[in-house]
């Protein structure tokens, strides 16, 4: 019997639930929030089903994935897209969780990290997840069925090779990690960071450097290529479980790097973000759609 990936991916929470998860559903109204340098807009969602609820595992509170369907039908109907913001707000907090070594494809690493942050202390965390939620909004606008890996910014992790899981579980399409650099200050510029094969990603190598192609022949509109990372802005990676463990496309975008006052001033600013978030759901549409 065939079954659409919204289908499929729905089905997945289906088997979570099963496994001992809980699901709920929720709507979340828009919030605005206004600074003296930064006026950063929270889009509104669709109705967002949980993939894995806020539980107590490893002695600690883990992140939530959730499951967004469609607000509108589009090219992207019958997709379905993973959205992974990097790290999390609280796991600075939990060092024994984020610490712990998980499987990364080709050996162990850390759960995850707690990422950068501009001079201004704005962090990658809160960067990455204002920038999934926007360009959430913009693929549900054009059919698309989205998964993200952290429904919010409060709790910690998931851990890496979980995030890899969610986007294997849900059959999805394409999968995109979200995240800004923090290089030296004198580097500036965006990468996108691509699969080296591995004993799990072979089938997807291919398709994941086409996606990665196509994320920076976009994505440069908004922010010039890498001048420290990469060639032409790809770089091949093999340390990287969420590239290493997946099975569908999937790329990460390093969207700047947030030691450098230029890039960050951009990445701060609530309209760039809008104008980011198009650009990289122009990029998954082209992807998915050949167009």
């Amino acid at each position: 019997m065939h079954r659409s990936k919204s289908a499929v991916a729905l089905l997945a929470v289906i088997f979570l639930v099963k496994a001992g998860y809980v699901i709920h559903q929720r709507q979340t109204r828009p919030t605005t929030t206004t600074t003296s340098s930064t006026t950063t807009s929270t889009p509104p969602s669709s109705t967002s089903t949980s993939l894995f609820t806020t539980t107590t595992l490893l002695s600690g509170t883990m992140a939530s994935a959730v499951v967004a369907t469609p607000t509108h039908t589009g090219p992207l109907d019958g997709k379905t897209v993973v959205l992974d913001p990097g790290h999390n707000g609280a796991n600075w907090s939990h060092p024994s969780i984020i610490n712990q070594l998980v499987p990364d494809g080709r050996g162990q690493k850390a759960c995850d990290t707690t990422g950068t942050a501009t001079n201004d202390n704005y962090s990658e965390a809160i960067f990455s997840f204002t920038l999934a939620q926007r360009v959430r909004e913009i693929l549900l606008a054009n059919g698309a069925t989205v998964v993200l890996t952290r429904g919010n910014n409060a709790s910690v992790g998931p851990c890496v090779n979980t995030r890899a899981e969610i986007g294997n579980s849900a059959h999805a399409d394409v999968a995109l990690s979200l995240h800004g650099d923090g290089g030296s200050s004198s580097g500036h510029g965006f990468a996108v960071l691509v699969p080296a094969r591995s004993t799990t990603n072979g089938a997807v190598v291919a398709t994941s450097l086409q996606f990665g192609q196509t994320l920076v022949n976009s994505f440069q509109s908004v922010m010039p290529v890498s001048s420290y990372l990469g060639v032409q802005g790809v770089q091949l990676r093999s340390d990287l479980a969420g590239l290493n463990l997946t099975r569908i496309p999937k790329v990460l975008i390093e969207c700047g790097n947030m030691r450098n006052v230029g890039d960050a001033g951009l990445m701060m600013d609530g309209a760039w973000q809008n104008r980011a978030a198009q650009q990289i759901a122009q990029a998954i549409t082209i992807f998915l759609t050949g167009g």
